[in-house]
């Protein structure tokens, strides 16, 4: 009784170890994280590129920018090109989006670099605007003279900048704050 079966090949033992593509339970920097996160978001609400949401202003100019938003770019089934741009516009701008729209189209195609766009439709809404930041003018405070002194011996410049705004930190008295009730 012999048989004309080819032999049975060994199983692989599944205690073998496989080799991970990345390690596990090792620390990764938020910004890894997050760029994914904010395209697969964008790529929901139309936009292949979330740079065309942050640099807006640099697109079309900051006298357009503060009346206009883009709201979503939906491409042609199965394309990635010739897609319609929708923009949430101001008001009574509305009209003048409307005169300067092949611009528009032809700055952000220059934007992408191929034919993205061909249409732009205008949906009429509230634009959020970023409030402009008030950069806090910082007074230098001098460095104690008990603690300068001995900063002097530093050669590293960044070193010897990091502990004087260290020392200088340390010197001032700032009130600690009150949290809860304190009889």
């Amino acid at each position: 009784m012999t048989s004309d079966a080819p032999p049975k090949k060994p199983r692989k033992s599944r205690a073998e170890p496989v080799a991970a593509e990345r390690p596990r339970g090792g620390v990764r920097a938020v910004s890894d994280l997050l760029p994914d996160i904010g395209a697969a978001a964008f790529r929901r609400f139309g936009f292949v590129q979330s740079s065309i949401v942050s640099r807006w202003a640099e697109i079309v100019g900051d006298r357009y920018a503060r009346v206009s938003t883009p709201e979503s770019i939906r491409f042609p089934h199965g394309q990635r090109a010739d897609g319609v741009l929708t923009l949430t516009v101001e008001g009574a701008h509305g009209t003048m989006m409307q005169h300067i729209s092949p611009e528009i189209i032809d700055r952000v195609n220059r934007f992408f670099g191929y034919t993205a766009v061909a249409k732009v439709a205008f949906r009429q809404g509230d634009v959020r605007r970023d409030a402009p930041r008030a950069k806090k003018a910082a007074e230098p405070a001098a460095v104690p003279a008990d603690l300068g002194d001995s900063l002097r011996a530093i050669v590293d410049p960044e070193l010897k900048a990091v502990l004087e705004a260290l020392a200088i930190g340390v010197s001032q008295p700032q009130s600690i704050p009150k949290i809860g009730k304190i009889n």
